[in-house]
């Protein structure tokens, strides 16, 4: 019966495959011969196919053999899988880590600490959220996520603790055929407010009533920060961007630094922290990530000075 199977049998099948013959598969298995020849011969029995043909000096899989050799590898890799997660819930480690991130963040930090948990952590799978403004905290306050990579909000949510990740240059561009793009030197408020700001609209109500770098009476509003990023590029409005998704753009003379009154050419700085709940702080994936995200961003930092 198939029920009978064992994984000693599907290991065995493997292991005469990767060494090439019964004795070999026998010492690498640290059996006897004969004990490895009765778990394959009791597997095909209970198959009712033949995986081997004998006849000549090593054994040679069948056509059945090669189909079902990939399900025993399948078997035997999810069942160290299993193992492996089981052991890390064991010492604590999460079985996932959802995380989200504000859209404003850099994605190359993103990418290059993703990339050492893979490493570190291959058997928890990474769940990313990306939002903008409060919307990056709810997935944290929902239980969506247990940790937000996020902007500063003007009253962090009571129930959540904050630690700084980095900062963000903030830097107020337009196209190079935008009229703010023309005017020479510092650009007045009064000239700002008469063209149309392009701003990040917030998902969620955690910031109803409060603007965040809104400057000008006239806004659009966009929820996604690549499709302000078009808008930008096509001369519909100026606004506020991260110097990181922009440096090319004003480099390459499509954006232009606007220098608004009050603000600079250097523009604002906008902290980003790590939050959790209070009472649930990141276990040790999640603080492995918040830490590696902090290095990442550091080491970012000094390569551009």
């Amino acid at each position: 019966m198939l029920d009978a199977l064992s994984l000693d049998q599907l290991r065995s099948f493997v292991v005469t495959v990767e060494e090439g013959s019964f004795s070999a598969a026998a010492r690498k298995l640290g059996r006897a011969q004969s004990a490895v020849s009765e778990q394959i011969a009791n597997l095909e029995g209970q198959l009712g196919v033949t995986l081997f043909n004998r006849s000549g000096r090593y054994p040679k899989l069948t056509r059945a053999g090669e189909v079902l050799l990939l399900d025993a590898q399948g078997v035997i890799a999810s069942v160290g899988y299993l193992k492996t997660r089981a052991r890390g819930m064991a010492e604590g480690i999460e079985p996932e880590l959802a995380v989200t991130f504000d859209v404003l963040f850099p994605l190359d930090v993103i990418t290059e600490a993703a990339r050492g948990f893979r490493e570190r952590f291959p058997d928890t799978p990474l769940r990313i959220y990306v939002e903008a403004l409060g919307s990056a905290y709810q997935p944290v306050l929902d239980g969506r996520a247990s940790l937000g990579v996020v902007g500063s909000l003007p009253v962090m949510p009571p129930t959540l603790t904050g630690e700084r990740i980095a900062s963000v240059a903030m830097v107020m561009v337009a196209a190079s055929s935008h009229p703010l793009a023309k005017v020479s030197g510092t650009v007045p408020r009064t000239e700002a407010n008469r063209h149309v700001q392009l701003v990040l609209t917030d998902r969620s109500s955690l910031s109803t009533g409060r603007e965040f770098g809104v400057f000008s009476p006239l806004t659009w509003r966009l929820a996604d920060l690549f499709a302000k990023h078009a808008f930008l590029l096509d001369g519909l409005g100026w606004g506020g961007m991260p110097w990181h998704a922009v440096s090319t753009d004003i480099a390459d003379g499509r954006l232009v630094i606007v220098d608004l009154e009050d603000v600079g050419p250097l523009g604002l700085s906008l902290p980003m922290s790590a939050v959790y709940p209070t009472g649930a702080p990141p276990g040790p994936a999640g603080r492995w990530l918040v830490e590696r995200l902090q290095q990442c961003a550091a080491e970012r930092a000094e390569a551009k000075i």
